[in-house]
């Protein structure tokens, strides 16, 4: 199963629609993920172009239309793994253990999060934690990127995208 991750859109205050690249780097994924911060809910019309499995949660950015469509969690299962997708809040700082003190009851295999705008993929716990960064905002980041994940019979893989 291939996934594309991403995070931290921001449209259209950041930017008025997704970078072209991502329908090339997303094509022929069997589920997209957005870890929240869409801002526009078309954000997610857009990603179904690519595909129409779209899973998303809302942001700490999102306005309340948003919120009142999007859970701010969200357990997925996936070829056999169970994804947690959260936003995050707070400060860059520290993020992935708060993080993971509010989804660690449900014992995931992989965190997608998000809010920093920089890009992870790091194992700890025993869990693939990875956060796509931002494809429009280079706030906390040196660039911008996605991410894709792949999970196999025999494990799983992150790669980070730099657009």
């Amino acid at each position: 199963m291939i996934i594309g991750v991403i995070s931290d859109t921001h449209i259209p205050a950041g930017a008025k629609k997704l970078p072209g690249s991502i329908f090339k780097y997303f094509k022929g994924v069997d589920l997209i993920i957005h870890a929240g911060d869409l801002i526009s809910m078309s954000v997610l019309d857009d990603l179904r172009q690519i595909t129409a499995k779209v899973e998303a949660v809302a942001g700490n950015m999102d306005p309340a239309e948003v919120r009142a469509l999007l859970p701010v969690k969200k357990m997925i299962n996936a070829n056999g793994k169970k994804i947690a997708v959260i936003h995050g809040w707070g400060p860059p700082g520290g993020m992935k253990e708060r993080v993971w003190t509010e989804i660690k009851q449900d014992r995931p295999d992989i965190v997608i999060f998000g809010h920093t705008h920089k890009p992870e993929n790091t194992m700890d716990h025993g869990v693939l934690f990875l956060n796509p960064g931002s494809p429009t905002d280079k706030e906390f980041a040196t660039g911008n990127s996605i991410a894709i994940l792949k999970i196999e019979k025999n494990g799983m893989k992150a790669e980070i995208i730099k657009l």
